[in-house]
């Protein structure tokens, strides 16, 4: 073990006076809803106090580690505006902040344990998800009682061990959770976890202990699953002698009332619905709301006035169900107060995809689309008609509201064929005169004339955009084209 100063000196490099959060996540691949919320609540909860946001992979679990999945840690953080002040790749004073980088500090941390009695060595036979889960009984392990003699003799001659916690047998623990209020258990209710493994590493455990604090993490926010662990977490900061940090435990987020989202069950992970046509900035917001209450009627939040805004005292209790259709709300109101130029950039790949004429102007096509739009994965669909005229039956041209049918859809055309050919310009203003002139004429209202001129522009019932805007970005040559076939259905 190193002498007293090594540790006095790492204690000396810990930040003080300042709100302190850090999220830490495993890199196994991609972001669950969960996972998200746990990062932007860490985050509101240090930009609302001025402190800092740190940001920790937690790499110790080697058999979960995916390929490729810090990088997209990095990315999703870097999209949900979640900047960290501290972490791998902008560095920091108390780095480093990847736990395998962190690996010698811990065996240090754990023998200074078992110095005071907080710890000892284990060396019966366990399998190695018993070590990680730390799943034995206690009364039955003679290494809990073994004298400090005998484990360093035995560890000495080279017997493999594991360094348990040693968990006081009588009295008992409480801890403060800023969510839950205090919580009480038996000490004979804890097991003697794992702090370290055979193979020195540590355990998730022990090693967020050890990190949170030399770290100076002021306020630690994890899912409520941790709440059975929080009373071993406690009696390890009071063995070494320092300060806890605030605990704030959150309720899981749910698919539906009985069960928790899984992403083996098909529940999205953020990434998945991005892909779906969500927008980041809708997803944030609504998580932001899973499980916490900013009070009043308010909904749509910017970054900006979440930090302004959020406390801790506004997270509940209850678990929160995940509503896909209230999600799809968020990204349609976000999506409407986009400027017109900021979604015509957005929705161009997916206009693209569906209209691949290039006469065809797709920013023209985005402004018929924002107002009809929740997710952008549903523009493709709405725009199939535009490259090619879809086949279509002539019963689309009977519409008992429009007061149109078969007879006077024929009579419409007719008349609107030669009139467009004579329009001066292809504008939505000389479009829409001309079709209300022959309206006035005929003594019908303006739907009369529009929905047979946009059922044969386009062979769909239902379109984004009206008779005006459909025919103004076809060009008058292919409305007049698809209006003659239009006619020649109804002849």
């Amino acid at each position: 073990m190193k002498d007293m100063k090594w540790f006095e000196e790492m204690e000396a490099r810990i930040p003080k006076n300042e709100v302190r959060t850090r999220f830490a996540p495993s890199p196994t691949g991609y972001m669950h809803v969960g996972n998200l919320r746990t990062a932007l609540y860490t985050y509101l909860i240090a930009r609302h106090s001025g402190g800092k946001f740190i940001l920790r992979i937690e790499d110790t679990d080697q058999g979960r580690l995916v390929e490729g999945a810090v990088d997209v840690i990095y990315k999703t953080m870097a999209q949900c505006h979640l900047e960290h002040d501290e972490g791998p790749d902008v560095g920091g004073p108390v780095g480093p902040y990847v736990q395998t980088e962190r690996r010698p500090l811990y065996m240090e941390y754990a023998e200074l344990l078992m110095e005071r009695g907080h710890a000892y060595r284990c060396f019966c036979e366990k399998t190695e998800s018993e070590e990680d889960a730390g799943e034995f009984d206690r009364g039955e392990d003679p290494c809990h009682c073994m004298s400090r003699a005998e484990s360093d003799r035995r560890a000495a001659a080279g017997e493999p061990f594991v360094i348990r916690q040693r968990i006081p047998r009588e009295g008992t623990t409480t801890f403060h959770d800023e969510i839950f209020g205090d919580i009480t258990v038996e000490n004979a209710s804890l097991d003697d976890q794992v702090l370290m493994k055979r193979d020195g590493l540590p355990t998730y455990n022990f090693a967020n202990v050890v990190d949170d604090h030399l770290m100076g993490i002021t306020h630690v926010v994890r899912g409520s699953e941790y709440l059975s662990s929080a009373p071993k977490y406690n009696l390890l900061y009071q063995g070494f002698g320092w300060d806890i940090p605030s605990y704030v435990h959150c309720s899981p987020v749910m698919r539906d009332a009985h069960n928790k989202m899984s992403k083996r069950h098909g529940d999205p992970s953020y990434e998945d619905l991005i892909a779906q046509g969500y927008l980041t900035d809708a997803v944030i917001n609504y998580v932001a709301l899973l499980g916490w209450s900013p009070g009043g009627e308010q909904e749509i939040f910017s970054m900006e006035e979440l930090t302004e805004i959020f406390s801790m005292s506004g997270i509940s209790k209850s678990p929160a169900i995940f509503d896909i259709e209230k999600l799809r709300y968020f990204n349609s109101e976000y999506i409407r107060a986009m400027s017109p130029e900021t979604f015509a950039a957005l929705a161009e790949p997916y206009i693209r995809s569906a209209v691949k004429n290039e006469r065809y102007d797709a920013a023209a096509i985005a402004a018929l689309l924002q107002q009809r739009t929740e997710v952008l994965t549903d523009i493709p669909e709405k725009l199939d008609f535009f490259d090619k005229l879809p086949e279509y039956d002539s019963e689309l041209f009977v519409h008992k509201k429009s007061k149109s049918d078969k007879d006077s859809a024929r009579q419409v055309l007719e008349l609107v064929i030669p009139a467009f050919e004579a329009l001066p310009a292809w504008t939505d203003e000389e479009i829409l005169a001309c079709m209300v002139k022959l309206a006035e004429d005929m003594g019908a209202k303006n739907a009369r004339i529009m929905w047979p001129v946009r059922i044969a522009a386009a062979g769909k019932a239902v379109t984004p955009g009206g008779a005006v805007e459909i025919c103004r970005i076809l060009g008058r040559e292919e409305t007049l084209a698809r209006l003659r076939t239009g006619l020649q259905k109804l002849a």
